[in-house]
């Protein structure tokens, strides 16, 4: 069993807030270390605290309003400009409120669905009130970390080997 890795995410909502959430993939323990921050521009500086070095970024919409949407664009794009490595899952929130009332949708599915594509994220509608989707969508993102970790590591051609013992820097950095 590997040991547990850590993971940052970006999840918009109101208000600001620290969760870990600890998920198994396979035979892995991956926490999630979920920062709850404001959805709002005019917190944009604040929210790069939270959010700096983050390797995925959950950026929630509301599907009964258009506008929240062309918000979660521009976290996307402050993301895309601050976190290069930083995977994004779009989520669009409320998704009990369609059920009851299919109207009531203010972001067409398609629209939502193009733009996933084009910035490369994967998309869930999701429902804190009945809790659809939301463990998939976390599932996913643990799931994504260590895909892409164990990708990453394979690919890498350049680091430090700590098998070689007889590396100065194994000795300088791991025995005292």
């Amino acid at each position: 069993v590997s040991p547990p890795c850590s993971l940052s995410l970006h999840f918009q909502t109101i208000g600001a807030a620290f969760v870990a959430k600890v998920m198994s993939v396979g035979d892995q323990t991956v926490t999630l270390g979920i920062w709850d921050t404001a959805g709002s521009e005019r917190y944009e500086a604040m929210s790069r605290i939270y959010y700096r070095g983050a390797r995925a970024a959950v950026v929630c919409y509301d599907l009964t309003d258009s506008g929240s949407f062309q918000r979660a664009k521009f976290w996307v794009n402050e993301l895309q400009n601050c976190e290069e490595g930083c995977r994004i899952y779009l989520c669009g929130t409320k998704s009990d409120l369609l059920e009851e009332d299919r109207r009531k949708r203010g972001v067409d599915f398609h629209d939502v669905q193009d733009y996933a594509d084009e910035i490369k994220a994967d998309l869930f509608e999701t429902s804190s009130k009945t809790g659809q989707s939301v463990d998939e969508l976390f599932q996913k993102v643990a799931e994504d970390y260590i895909n892409f970790s164990a990708f990453q590591v394979m690919t890498e051609d350049k680091g430090v080997n700590l098998g070689q013992r007889n590396s100065p820097y194994f000795y300088s950095c791991c025995h005292h």
